[in-house]
């Protein structure tokens, strides 16, 4: 079952001076990075956003006089509905690094992730589901070393971060590819139906945002 919806309130990062993974009609997607102790400026966010924590930290909010503490994990994704101005503040000894996928359209009834070859229902060792609303479905994939997974389907656009490093053999229709990336970093990919294998002697594990607009 998937987990309860984690509402934050008072969100992340100001998006100013944020670097721009990629964007397009339906998300922009920003890394950022917060230094401790330095208040950012007065802000608000206009839409509803993913946020995944590449890195552990203490984040204190202040908004409309009332302050309030968050204690993020590494690898950690929530929901962050667009929210008013307000000021955040690292108070962490390190620095906070976030992926923020902003949902740029709104839901549409007609979509969803659910298919005969669904990777969450047929292959629970690697897919689980860590929240789903009207807007989007966000699990998260998990590989142990040279670890397969068997023929799935992904119906709707997707936004894939990368917690770990990537080397993946993706088999779809006879043609082999092989994806790469870095941690930290995201891609976008579309409706596919393929097979996947982790080509590392490392795990590799990476949160996608399903996108039901």
């Amino acid at each position: 079952m998937p987990r309860p919806i984690c509402y934050v309130l008072l969100l992340a990062a100001s998006a100013a001076g944020a670097q721009t993974l990629l964007e397009n009609d339906q998300v922009r997607v920003l890394k950022a990075v917060d230094k401790p102790h330095t208040p950012t400026k007065p802000h608000d966010h206009k839409v509803n956003r993913v946020m995944v924590y590449l890195t552990a930290g203490k984040q204190q909010f202040t908004m409309d006089g009332k302050t309030t503490v968050k204690d993020w994990k590494a690898g950690q994704a929530v929901w962050s509905p667009a929210a008013g101005v307000h000021v955040g503040e690292v108070l962490s000894a390190n620095n906070l690094e976030i992926v923020e996928v902003e949902i740029k359209k709104p839901a549409d009834p007609s979509k969803s992730p659910k298919t005969a070859l669904d990777p969450v229902a047929i292959d629970k060792k690697h897919y689980k589901v860590e929240f789903e609303n009207p807007q989007v479905r966000v699990f998260r994939v998990h590989f142990g070393p040279h670890e397969s997974a068997p023929l799935h389907e992904h119906v709707l656009n997707r936004v894939v971060v990368y917690l770990t490093d990537q080397n993946t053999k993706m088999t779809a229709d006879g043609k082999v590819e092989t994806a790469t990336h870095k941690a930290g970093e995201a891609s976008w990919g579309g409706p596919v139906k393929h097979l996947e294998e982790n080509l590392m002697d490392k795990p590799f594990e990476a949160i996608v945002v399903e996108l039901k607009n």
